[in-house]
Formats: structure tokens, C-alpha cells, sequence
């Protein structure tokens, strides 16, 4: 069992690390739903914990469709990224019809050697999610995909994410479940779900707010349950 939290500080990372958390989704533009954060936000924080860091690589919060210029940015940050020894990074490409973009996805992952790779919640943009997972699993550098499937709230598809892991069965892929998850409801979500990942953010935060800091109480709350399993 897996517990992700969102970083948006270094204190946040170590917070996270203390508490039980096995990695860390690194991001600045939290309300934005993410976008890359400063490259030196990304070393200090890579030098400040042993956990895997894995780093947002989205140039703005516009949308997940990106034109040339935004492409070789997310190009250099990959590069950067990689060689600031990131664990991984989490990305997501998506064509004016909210399908994957293959083209995109391709040059991306051409620089990303050696890196773990996300394709985040753009993938809940995506009406046909069994058959975007089978695109993806293509892409053997592809290790898990982030989705609340298709819902504000995971905790109102846990059959999507029972559907999706057992479509992911055999590939390279593992369901990360996010989005609407609270200490209060992690377990009755583990049991309906069947999910081995879970991703936090608002959820292990001060009074749950997105702004304020990591609580170490919730973080620790939360991996201890999933400690538990």
C-alpha cells in the first residue's frame, strides 16, 4: 500500500516523509490543480528526503492541450527535472477532443529515461477511460495513472476504480485513486475500492484547506491506515 501526498514546500516534504508517506507529488499552483514548480524548490527538496519525489511537468493551468512552444518546455523541464534526480515525473497530454495525445505523449517520453512516469488527472478529462488505459499501456514507461475516475470525488467511483484496475491487470500500469479523499473516509474507500495507491492532498492538510500546510497528524493518520492493510 502506497500513500502519495502533495508537496507544495520542502517543509511539506519532510512533514509528509515523517508521517508515513512512501512519495511525494512536488507542485506549485495548488488551486490551479498543479503546474511545474521552481527548479530550486526541486533540488532542495529532492536533497531534503529519501522518499521518491515525483514532479508536476505542466507548464499552465489553461489546459491540458498544448501547443509547440508549450511542448519544448515541458521538453526542458523533463531534462532538468531528471537531472536534479527526481524520482519521476507526472504529466498528461490532451487533444481539442479530450483524447490522448499521442504525438505529444511520445516526445515527452523520449527524454524521460530513467524517470517514473504519471499521467495525471487530465485522464478524468477523458470520457472513454478503459480505452484511454489501453493507450497508455503502451507506453511501457508509463507506471501508473492518477484518477478520481471521472468524478469530482473518487469516493463516487469506486466501480471506475475497480473497472480500471482490473483493465490495468498485467500491464505497467497501477491505479493511483485522488481527488476527494479524507482521513475520515481513507478506509471505507481501501475496502470498497480495492486500490493499492492513494493519493492526498487537501485531505492531509490544516483544517483541509488546500493552502495551508501539511497537518503531520492527518499524514500520520493516513498512513497508518494504510499501514494497517
Amino acid at each position: 500500500m502506497i500513500l502519495e501526498v502533495i508537496a507544495t514546500s520542502v517543509s511539506d516534504a519532510i512533514i509528509a516523509e515523517r508521517n508515513g508517506a512512501q512519495r511525494i507529488e512536488l507542485v506549485s499552483g495548488f488551486l490551479d490543480g498543479g503546474i511545474t514548480p521552481s527548479y530550486g524548490l526541486i533540488e532542495q527538496v529532492v536533497c531534503a528526503v529519501s522518499i521518491p519525489v515525483h514532479v508536476m511537468v505542466r507548464p499552465h493551468a489553461n489546459s491540458f492541450c498544448y501547443d509547440a512552444y508549450d511542448v519544448e518546455t515541458m521538453l526542458s523541464d523533463i531534462r532538468t527535472i531528471r537531472g536534479l534526480q527526481a524520482a519521476g515525473i507526472v504529466l498528461g497530454a490532451l487533444t481539442l477532443d479530450d483524447r490522448i495525445d499521442e504525438a505529444t505523449m511520445s516526445k515527452l517520453l523520449k527524454v524521460s529515461d530513467g524517470l517514473a512516469v504519471t499521467f495525471h488527472r487530465a485522464f478524468d478529462e477523458i470520457a472513454d477511460q478503459l480505452g484511454a488505459l489501453r493507450t497508455l499501456s503502451a507506453y511501457p514507461q508509463i507506471t501508473r495513472v492518477l484518477t478520481s475516475g471521472g468524478q469530482p470525488s473518487v469516493l463516487n467511483a469506486t466501480a471506475r476504480i475497480q473497472a480500471l484496475i482490473a483493465a490495468a491487470a498485467g500491464s505497467s500500469i497501477h491505479i493511483l485513486a485522488g481527488g476527494g479523499i479524507t482521513v475520515g473516509t481513507l478506509d471505507a474507500f481501501l475496502s470498497a475500492s480495492g486500490v493499492e495507491e492513494v493519493h492526498m492532498g487537501s485531505g492531509v492538510r490544516q483544517h483541509q484547506k488546500p493552502l495551508a500546510p501539511l497537518d503531520p497528524e492527518l499524514v500520520l493518520a493516513a498512513s497508518t491506515i494504510m499501514s494497517a492493510r
